[in-house]
Parts: C-alpha cells; sequence; structure tokens
C-alpha cells in the first residue's frame, strides 16, 4: 500500500549530537531503521525456546516484567521471509528441515531470531562482533543459524560461561553453563583489545616452568627434529573460552529480580574485549538493561531496545544507583516517554511509530536525490523495464502504484530499496500484506485459470 513518500538525504558522517538511546519496541522495527555499519558490538540475550513463561518475583525492582519463551509460527515477521529466501538460501534450505528433527517451535524460533540477525549483521561495522548467548536447549540450532548468516569461518569462538547453582538431577551432571557464541563480521580484520582479553597463568602452570637462568623460569621445548629450545614463563596469558564468572547471588544490590539477569562482570568482558573506547554497543534485547549499564560504566554509547516499558525504569534506577546518570533531575522526569537527561533518551515507538529511527545511509544509484513521487515513480519503472513486480505484465506507467514492500507500519522505511511498482490489480490484493501473499494469490489464479482451459 502507498503513503506519503519521502527519501532521506545520505549521510555517513559521525554524528556529534550522539545520545544513548533506548528503544520500546518490537526490535525488528527499530533495526529495520538503523543505517549499516553503524555499531561495533552486538550482544542479544534473547529467549532460549525453553517453552516458559518467565515472571520477576513479587516484591522485586523488576516485579511487572515478564515474557514468554514459547513460539509459534505466528511470531514470525512474514514481510521479511522474502529476505531469508532472497538472500541466504542456504539459511532458507536449513529452516525447512528443522521441524523434522525437533518440532514446529523451534522453527518458527529460529526464524524468528534469524530475521533479526541478518539485519544486526548489516547494522555491524566492518570491523564488528556478536555475541549471541543461548543455552543447550537451542545452541546447537543456533549455532548453525548464525553459520549460514555470518559464515563458519567468522565463528571466533563457542564460549562457556560457567557457574555454579543449587539445582540439580538426580539423573545427570549438573548443568551449570551457557553458551555464547562470538563471530566477527569479516574474521581477517576486526577489533579484539589483546590488552584486556589477558588473565594471570595458573599455579598449575607455573609449575610447568621449573628451570630457571638469569632471563627467569623457563620450561623445555622439544621439537620433532629433536631440537631442545627454552619457553619462559610470563605473568599472564590470552584468556581461555571458558569464562567462570559468578551469577547474580539473591543478596547482591546488583540483582533486581529480573528473570535471565546477567551479570554486569560478563557484560563487562565482552566489551572491553570487543568495543573500542570510541565504539558503539548495540543490545537488541536488553530486558533489565545490563549491557547499557555496563556500556555507560566503561564510557561506551549504546543503543538498548525492549519490548517492555518495565525497561525504562530498571534503567535509570540502575544508572542512578551506579552513579552514573548525570546530568538528570529525576523527579523532573517522565520516566517511561521522555527524554531522561543528557545521558540517554527513551524513545516509545510502541506508542509512536513516527520515533522509529530512519536510515539516512541508503545511496540511489542512477538517480539525483529523487524527492517527488513522480521521480521515484518514473526510476522504478525504468529499472523494473515496465514490469509489475508482481504478476510480471508490462503496462503504461500510469497504471503503476508505488508500493511499500515492507509497509512503514511494519518497520519498513522511505527510502528506494522498500518501494516497488506494483499495477493497480495487484496493489489491491496485497494491501498491507506480506509479498509471499500476492505472490501466492497470483500463482493461485494461474493454476485455476489453467485447469479451467484444460
Amino acid at each position: 500500500m502507498t503513503s506519503s513518500l519521502s527519501l532521506s538525504t545520505p549521510t555517513l558522517t559521525e554524528d556529534k549530537t550522539w545520545k544513548n538511546k533506548l528503544y520500546i519496541c518490537d526490535n525488528l522495527k527499530v533495526l529495520n531503521g538503523l543505517n549499516s555499519e553503524s555499531v561495533d558490538l552486538v550482544y542479544l540475550d534473547p529467549p532460549f525456546n525453553s517453552k516458559r513463561l518467565y515472571n520477576a518475583p513479587i516484591g522485586s525492582r523488576a516485579e511487572g516484567s515478564q515474557f514468554k519463551d514459547t513460539w509459534k509460527w505466528s511470531d514470525v515477521n512474514e514481510y521479511q521471509l522474502d529476505i531469508i529466501a532472497n538472500d541466504f538460501p542456504e539459511l532458507a534450505d536449513y529452516i525447512e528441515i528443522i521441524d523434522r528433527v525437533s518440532d514446529m517451535s523451534m522453527k518458527a524460533y529460529i526464524t524468528y531470531m534469524a530475521q533479526r540477525v541478518i539485519q544486526l549483521k548489516r547494522i555491524l561495522k566492518p570491523t564488528g562482533s556478536i555475541y549471541y548467548h543461548c543455552d543447550p536447549t537451542a545452541g546447537h540450532f543456533v549455532k548453525l543459524m548464525l553459520d549460514c548468516v555470518f559464515g563458519k569461518e567468522n565463528l571466533v569462538n563457542e564460549i562457556i560461561w560457567s557457574y555454579q547453582g543449587t539445582g540439580e538431577s538426580k539423573t545427570a551432571f549438573k548443568r551449570k553453563h551457557d553458551n555464547i557464541y562470538f563471530y566477527s563480521k569479516n574474521k581477517k580484520n576486526y577489533f579484539f583489545n589483546e590488552k584486556e582479553t589477558t588473565e594471570q597463568i595458573s599455579d598449575f602452570s607455573k609449575s610447568k616452568y621449573n628451570k630457571e637462568d638469569e632471563n627467569g623460569r623457563y620450561k623445555e621445548i622439544r621439537h620433532k627434529d629433536g631440537t631442545i629450545y627454552k619457553q619462559y614463563m610470563r605473568g599472564e596469558m590470552r584468556m581461555r573460552d571458558v569464562w567462570e564468572i559468578p551469577i547474580i547471588n539473591a543478596m547482591s544490590k546488583e540483582r533486581t529480580g529480573y528473570p535471565t539477569q546477567k551479570p554486569l562482570a560478563l557484560l563487562e568482558r565482552i566489551i572491553k574485549a570487543s568495543c573500542p573506547e570510541s565504539g558503539i554497543v548495540l543490545d537488541p534485547f536488553c530486558g533489565c538493561a545490563t549491557t547499557c549499564v555496563a556500556s555507560q560504566r566503561l564510557k561506551r554509547k549504546w543503543i538498548g531496545i525492549d519490548i517492555e516499558d518495565k525497561a525504562v525504569d530498571l534503567l535509570i534506577e540502575r544508572l542512578e544507583q551506579d552513579g552514573n546518570l548525570r546530568d538528570t533531575e529525576i523527579s523532573q522526569l517522565d520516566l517511561k516517554y521522555k527524554e531522561a537527561g543528557k545521558d540517554f533518551i527513551v524513545l516509545n515507538c510502541e506508542k509512536d511509530e513516527n520515533k522509529l529511527p530512519h536510515r539516512t545511509d541508503i545511496e540511489s544509484k542512477n538517480l539525483d536525490e529523487p524527492k517527488t513521487k513522480a521521480e521515484i515513480k518514473k526510476f522504478l519503472y525504468q529499472k523494473q523495464k515496465h514490469k509489475c513486480n508482481g504478476c510480471g505484465c508490462e503496462f503504461p506507467i500510469d497504471l503503476f502504484d508505488i508500493d511499500h514492500i515492507v509497509p512503514k507500519a511494519c518497520g519498513g522505511g522511505d527510502y528506494l530499496e522498500n518501494y516497488q511498482l506494483l499495477c493497480r490489480t495487484c496493489n489491491t490484493t496485497k494491501g498491507a500484506r506480506p509479498m509471499a501473499f500476492l505472490l501466492q494469490r497470483i500463482d493461485l489464479i494461474r493454476k485455476l485459470r489453467r485447469e479451467v482451459e484444460y
């Protein structure tokens, strides 16, 4: 369907008036509007498809927070299934078979997450990285999805976050770890802070350096050809991919009561390792805002997204408690929907879609900044070779309508890549529905015609 049309002027210059942002909205709508190659680090701790309903305890700071972790195909954004089918055919093939080895819930979950991971890859800078936090429930399915989107060659580490806890089974070992899949956008050139990724050498390792000379303690290493050389002991070594970081105990001041809250120490380690000091961190499932708080502590810019209003209250409370809510008078704020001081702003896009971000990085090829509806229509008419993007029939230009491929209400923007020409019949048939609906209807009509002719 058509609506008022405009085209933003492309700009790739640095925003010197940057403010950290917390969006309250379905994260896919926000991700669609963020510029490509604009973020240094993505951390996401999404639902795990645990088939549970999570609620914060009554009386906790996060009281009222809840989310369901059960999935149906209706949770999938059908407007963007075409992106998977057209741009990631291996991913489409993989998703197609998931229900055969698992169930439809897993298929819906992986498709839902894949649509968001595709946008996250686009948003990452060429030197950027993504950390996808999950557990063994769907971890193996998630890893294959990430391989399809980022390329298996760009897996840097599978990190094991190991922790202690009281729950245990009588028929199995205690399950006390999560998986974090660390992918770079390009493994040949990505930011990794060597100084922040070392740990002290263990006493056991020190014991192996059992010889000493004027240069210090060393151990002897024998080559296959019999040559022996000295390896001197260092005080530090590269951090392992198994991280022993305690969970948040019940008495900790850090604890909010939010279901699945992760410790600040975990996020601080990730941010220090993979986000430069001038960089931007994005968390599309920010929940109780741990990523935002950790980024603020470490003086990184940040963007948080969550569907729950409660995230606003938790973020402001935690930043105030942390001493990092600068230049802000809490008493004068509408905490949910207005600006939260000079440090960050809250944008509730569920209540006002005009607050959704709009891409400004899309360059118009072979077109000198088209601004009017007539200019856009003429450009698309030439691009589509006078044919409808639905039925494929050729028509005069005045019999076409300009259509948003992804409607604005579903996160689609006013830019050329989201415009197409449809003939009047196809545009009416499609309405505000996905292109898949239109193409299915066209195929059905053609099939019925063939049967009548036969």
